[in-house]
């Protein structure tokens, strides 16, 4: 690993949903409710498959690097110069599915996405958890 790759910063969330892991795949994997939650979209669950995420500020190119159906979904997110990976892990728990999210690849100089990542992806799980909610 060389040094740039140690400063390379990750922002996790992690929260638990009392619905089963098949309620939280529907909305992290199908267009019209990844809309409602998080962006504008072309997704499928497809490994190797390039969408585009789009909102008034703009537009995040992704590629779909690995699906296991109930279980890991995982994109590349590139916008305005961030290089990163958003991995989300589900894993069922006695009251429902803790969901687990991680993008990785934020460099020292990157503060702004970084932060603006932190703060970001806590509204996007609020939006989801009523998502969830409602499908």
């Amino acid at each position: 690993m060389n040094q740039a790759d140690q400063q390379l910063r990750t922002v996790v969330v992690e929260r638990e949903f009392a619905h089963p892991p098949e309620k939280l795949w529907r909305a992290l994997t199908q267009p019209h409710l990844i809309e409602a939650w998080l962006m504008k979209n072309d997704f499928l669950p497809v490994a190797g498959h390039r969408f585009k995420l789009s909102a008034d500020w703009g537009s995040v190119d992704c590629q779909v690097e690995e699906v296991e159906p109930l279980k890991t979904l995982s994109y590349t997110w590139s916008a305005m110069g961030l290089e990163s990976v958003v991995t989300w892990t589900l894993n069922p728990t006695d009251k429902g599915t803790r969901l687990r999210m991680e993008q990785a690849g934020f460099r020292q100089d990157q503060e702004q996405a970084y932060r603006g990542a932190q703060y970001g992806w806590q509204n996007f799980f609020k939006q989801l958890e009523q998502v969830v909610a409602a499908a």
